[in-house]
């Protein structure tokens, strides 16, 4: 089975999707609906904190819907870079995000999403993410070839 340009924007678009429903501002939320539905039922979420502790779709969600409008009054994430790759039934996407907190702590992480395909189209199995901090560079990350 060949990778397909169908393929590509399909994923692109669902980690569009993605990081555009973690963002809000002051007197709107996230779209929680829409960042859900693009998980397989069960998936994993790995946060960057320590210890390892994965959590559900639902679970993390919660943990948003409390921090948003509180201590967290507005959340803008974009998508920087990409690396997307596939084989058959199978995906996996480096994502750098540039990530604005209340509209002055600016940070950077790095997602990793593990996505498998079915017949209603692919779907996110695991998402894993870490920030960006000196002790950790980027740069041979996205220097591979296929860079999207």
């Amino acid at each position: 089975m060949d990778v397909t340009d169908s393929d590509i924007r399909q994923i692109r678009a669902i980690i569009e999707r993605q990081f555009a429903a973690l963002s809000w501002s002051v007197g709107n939320s996230g779209d929680w609906p829409a960042f859900a539905a693009d998980f397989c039922e069960d998936a994993k979420l790995f946060p960057a904190r320590r210890p390892l502790a994965p959590v559900s779709v639902e679970a993390f969600l919660a943990r948003m819907k409390s921090l948003a409008g509180g201590e967290l009054r507005s959340l803008q994430e974009v998508v920087l870079k990409t690396d997307i790759r596939v084989f058959g039934n199978i995906a996996y996407a480096a994502v750098l995000c540039g990530m604005t907190e209340n509209d002055t702590a600016v940070s950077q992480t790095v997602e990793m999403l593990l996505l498998v395909k079915d017949d209603s189209g692919w779907r996110i199995a695991a998402q894993a993410w870490d920030r960006v901090d000196a002790s950790k560079s980027i740069d041979s990350l996205f220097m591979m070839n296929g860079v999207c």
